[in-house]
């Protein structure tokens, strides 16, 4: 197939996989494209005039961009994509430029954020032990304004063990209906054991819930990928 990412025994992020990254990650994700589009059409009703958004683990920067052209007729909005990966934010401000888009290489994890009306993590926070997940939530809810938005997108776990075994086949055949090999299939989960963690729906429920949101809503869910809405 066209997936020219090399699999090193260790996922990451950095090397040559910015180039690969969005064609990669597009036969990877189911409705990777369309998740965009639905986070733009909420982010409507979160975003006004001199506010800030945050895009964590922006890789890329595409749905930064995106957000950015969305509402770039607002005065004094600021958008941030921000990525651990040196070579992800580097490729990012390469390729998209615009008076309000920001790209910062920091540690979401330890960052201070400003108050802000929206928050997007598209499938970030699985890379986090749950310890850092917790804190960054606390964090995300602590540093949104009242009324703003966290828009939380995860792979996840099923609730047992024949669920678990019902996304595992699911995902595998959509793999294969996306071209990739078994073996690159075979590869892959190997690369990211141990580094892509998902927890149950259940568990990221209760991480919003202890953190401080009380509105929280499914807003996409396909076999084991799922979005969720969380409003202060």
């Amino acid at each position: 197939m066209g997936n020219n990412i090399s699999l090193k025994k260790t996922w990451n992020f950095n090397g040559s996989i910015p180039k690969n990254f969005d064609k990669h990650v597009a036969l990877s994700v189911p409705f990777y494209s369309d998740c965009h589009e639905l986070i733009l059409e909420i982010s409507d009703n979160f975003v006004y005039e001199n506010c800030t958004i945050y895009d964590l683990g922006c890789s890329t920067g595409k749905l930064t961009k995106k957000l950015c052209k969305r509402h770039s007729s607002l005065n004094k909005i600021k958008v941030f994509g921000m990525d651990l990966s040196k070579e992800m934010i580097s490729f990012a401000k390469k390729n998209n430029k615009a008076q309000n888009l920001h790209f910062k290489n920091e540690d979401i994890v330890k960052y201070n954020f400003k108050k802000s009306s929206l928050f997007v993590s598209f499938y970030t926070i699985q890379f986090l032990r749950y310890s850092q997940r917790k804190h960054l939530i606390k964090k995300i809810f602590n540093s949104l304004e009242d009324g703003g938005a966290f828009l939380f997108f995860e792979k996840i776990r099923g609730s047992n063990g024949k669920f678990q075994d019902i996304y595992n086949t699911n995902y595998y055949n959509f793999k294969l209906n996306q071209g990739f090999s078994h073996d690159e299939i075979h590869n892959k989960a190997i690369s990211i054991k141990g580094t892509l963690e998902p927890e149950t729906s259940t568990n990221n429920f209760k991480l919003l819930k202890i953190s401080g949101f009380k509105k929280i809503e499914t807003i996409f869910k396909f076999n084991c990928f799922e979005g969720i809405c969380a409003i202060k």
